[in-house]
């Protein structure tokens, strides 16, 4: 399935900005550690917030979904060993966390972990050399350090308590952080390289939350006391920025004002951050209570570090080729380790559109340009197809953009929110 995107004009208005991905999935994990029933209201429902779901479930808890809610009862301490192959589909976080909570299983047997293509290609070593060194016993089937994986969990644990971790992908921090209190021995993990702090800011909130026991020095070394718990919760999801990224930039490239509700500038999301950089390249942003307002003026380029908000980069490659000037868009390179290789999948379709775009190491050179319509390849990866489509909706022309089912992983609304702003988008055969 494709995207037709058609250059739009009067684009405006205001979107319900849905739950955030990242709040999401680690609440579906931390309800699951806890005893008893906690609700999450105003989740976001997307395929990879069901992969969280459906995982949680192979674990033991019981998650059911209600109007605007999901409901569950978890399993503690004691997650059961699954009763079959665990399939995680696109979620890379979904896999990250439940690695852990597969180590936690007391059962004899082995927890084996998979997920769809693009996951399989997701690098897990660091997380499996640190859950090694704490004495789990943890492989690659491919002996590659990527999935499937096999673990057997907290049964075979030796007495080892420290490891050391490479977290250029946060995720592996954050998914020893969240399971680690339930571990019956503290243990020390040592940070080699961390990058995308916020989320794991995102993390620490979550665990704060519970008064869960923990020591951080300054990100280089964590000491977490064992024989914590988590309890049971009510908890609202906030607005996710990472979703509203991409009506920012449409919103700063096309001139138009929209008002992003359900966004809250105090949240700990380090995507927040892509407002404040569209504001410092030339738009015009309003806090307003409930929300967030962009208005387009005219950009100049700026030198940008994204070395905390990876995933902006796609949509920030778009706002770059609309701004006067250069844009560089460093200090990025685990975007080389998502769904795709971020930076040579938009240097390699902006070009198709006409853009000035270098591709470095680390990022992206992005220079003024003028965009025309184009038959562009969305590689499946949900955020090169919504960026894409959101260049297509000010460049000249018809854009189509393959792929379009992918935006369903994490925004399953977009299509329809962004004809609520005046966008000219359909889906074709």
């Amino acid at each position: 399935m494709k995207l037709r995107v058609k250059r739009s004009e009067g684009l405006g208005g205001s979107v319900a900005i849905p739950g955030s991905k990242s709040h999401t999935i680690r609440s579906l994990f931390i309800a699951s550690l806890a005893e008893g029933e906690s609700i999450i209201r105003a989740p976001l429902i997307s395929k990879d917030a069901i992969s969280a779901v459906t995982t949680c479930r192979a674990f033991g808890a019981e998650v059911t979904e209600e109007e605007g809610l999901f409901r569950v009862r978890g399993f503690g301490r004691t997650p059961r060993l699954p009763g079959n192959i665990v399939d995680v589909g696109n979620s890379g976080t979904t896999m990250i966390f439940s690695i852990c909570t597969a180590a936690l299983v007391r059962a004899e047997g082995a927890t084996v972990l998979t997920g769809d293509e693009q996951t399989r290609r997701r690098p897990l070593g660091p997380l499996i050399d640190a859950l090694s060194g704490l004495g789990i016993e943890i492989f690659s089937t491919g002996n590659n350090g990527n999935p499937p994986v096999v673990v057997r969990g907290a049964a075979k644990m030796s007495r080892a308590s420290s490891c050391r971790i490479d977290a250029q992908i946060s995720q592996y921090l954050s998914s020893l952080l969240i399971h680690a209190p339930l571990f019956e021995k503290d243990i020390d993990v040592e940070i080699i390289k961390l990058l995308e702090v916020p989320y794991v800011e995102m993390t620490l909130w979550w665990l704060d939350r519970f008064g869960i026991r923990y020591e951080n020095r300054d990100f280089k070394h964590f000491h977490i006391y064992g024989g914590q718990s988590y309890r049971p919760f009510d908890r609202t999801i906030p607005g996710d920025f990472s979703s509203a990224t991409f009506f920012a930039v449409l919103a700063a490239i096309s001139g138009a004002e929209i008002f992003m509700k359900n966004l809250d500038m105090s949240d700990v999301q380090g995507d927040k951050e892509v407002v404040r950089m569209l504001e410092r390249m030339g738009a015009r942003v309003t806090v307003k209570p409930g929300g967030v307002a962009v208005k387009g003026d005219r950009l100049t380029g700026a030198r940008l570090d994204l070395g905390d908000t990876p995933d902006a980069i796609c949509a920030m490659a778009v706002a770059g080729c609309f701004a006067e000037g250069e844009t560089r868009l460093e200090n990025v390179p685990q975007a080389r380790l998502k769904e795709t290789d971020r930076i040579a999948v938009m240097a390699t379709e902006l070009k198709k559109m006409g853009a000035d775009v270098e591709e470095q190491p680390d990022g992206l050179i992005i220079r003024r340009s003028v965009l025309k319509g184009a038959e562009l390849n969305g590689y499946g990866d949900h955020r090169v197809v919504m960026s894409l489509a959101t260049a297509g909706l000010v460049a000249g022309g018809v854009t189509t953009v393959s792929g379009a089912e992918a935006a369903s992983v994490t925004f399953p609304e977009f299509i329809r929110l962004i004809k609520e702003c005046g966008g000219d988008i359909e889906t074709i055969d």
